[in-house]
């Protein structure tokens, strides 16, 4: 039976280690319990929010005036094998890091890139979670959800999915509540091909080679936790929502302008990050505009701080509210804007706040 409390403090459970109280709190570990908790809100008009592991969330100081269900429901299993190909099904409450160690240590790749992410498997399809040139969206083949428009369980593939770079159809729709999400994972020795220069520099390889799935892994960790993108709870850097913008992608017309504005601030010769997207578009470097504009690591304002490792996450180090941390990503975000005439997105999702 599902768990219900009231009044509990959402701090604990993101790992800014921010956010007030909710109203109702209910820890749901199977999924009779989990659509009958969003189910019995709905009906009872209810504010919902569903909530995993807490890594890409940033909750108002005020808390949720309504019901969390937390999702904790657990379990992994193979559903199918064609020639090198098994499919996966993972509960959304299952964690995603000893995941991707278990496909790791199994011999089945396309996630391994993935590795050190924290949060839970439900979060991956709404985020489509990426890194060092994988995306969730390149092994998803179906995600399980509760519709509470229809009040049904539907089965979505990846067209229905709508991934695009760090978003779905999830991504600030409130609609479907992830159950489990079946991957297609590939059995081999070697890693999925290389697809980051950072990455394959590391590993001293060439974009486009494959190497044994433990090394990659174990490179992809190490890249991490210099960022202080692996959760450790000795080291307030990590104490943050990852990378708190996503890399902007941009127009033709929008890159003229960025190209414009480099030259003029930062002189001629000046080049920056780009990378070729689909449509003739071009995605740039979060990272590198938020330091071009002035903003280093450490930077501060009241007690939340830019990472003293890596200029994409905002963090807590301690005794920060969350008025502190979007007051730092306003600052950020409008000096990126007047700088170089680029408008920053948040990854997070924001409950109660806005930017």
């Amino acid at each position: 039976m599902a768990v219900f409390a009231e009044e509990v403090n959402l701090a604990g459970y993101t790992t800014l280690r921010l956010g007030g109280p909710a109203r109702r709190f209910v820890e749901a570990t199977t999924e009779a319990e989990l659509v009958g908790a969003v189910r019995r809100a709905d009906e009872e008009g209810e504010p919902v929010l569903v909530l995993g592991g807490g890594s890409n969330l940033v909750v108002s100081d005020d808390g949720f005036p309504g019901t969390v269900v937390h999702v904790g429901t657990r379990g992994t299993e193979r559903v199918a094998a064609e020639n090198d190909t098994v499919l996966v099904r993972v509960q959304a409450g299952e964690d995603w890091d000893p995941f991707v160690a278990r496909c790791v240590a199994d011999g089945l790749s396309g996630v391994e890139c993935l590795s050190g992410i924290p949060g839970r498997v439900g979060a991956t399809p709404i985020q489509n979670v990426g890194a060092y040139g994988q995306d969730v969206s390149e092994t998803i083949v179906e995600v399980r959800a509760y519709d509470r428009e229809t009040r049904t369980v539907v089965a979505l593939g990846p067209d229905d999915c709508r991934f695009t770079y760090r978003n779905s159809v999830f991504k600030g729709n409130d609609r479907y509540v992830v159950l489990d999400v079946t991957y297609a994972l590939h059995e081999a020795e070697e890693s999925q091909p290389i697809a980051y220069a950072e990455l394959a520099k590391k590993l001293g390889v060439r974009t486009g080679d494959r190497v044994p799935l433990k090394e990659a892994r174990d490179a992809v960790l190490d890249l991490r936790r210099g960022k202080g993108m692996v959760l450790d709870p000795a080291d307030p850097d990590t104490r943050s929502a990852g990378s708190f913008f996503t890399n902007p992608v941009l127009d033709p017309g929008q890159l003229a302008e960025l190209e414009r504005r480099v030259a003029e601030r930062l002189g001629p010769d000046v080049t920056f990050p780009r990378y070729p997207e689909d449509g003739g578009r071009v995605k740039t470097s979060a990272a590198w505009l938020i330091e071009r504009a002035g903003f280093g690591k450490g930077h501060t304002v009241g007690a939340a701080r830019i990472s003293t490792k890596h200029t994409l996450a905002l963090t807590n180090p301690g005794g920060a509210k969350t008025a502190d941390l979007l007051a730092l990503a306003r600052e950020v975000r409008r000096g990126v804007r007047d700088a170089f005439g680029v408008e920053l997105v948040n990854e997070p999702v924001l409950v109660g706040v806005t930017l």
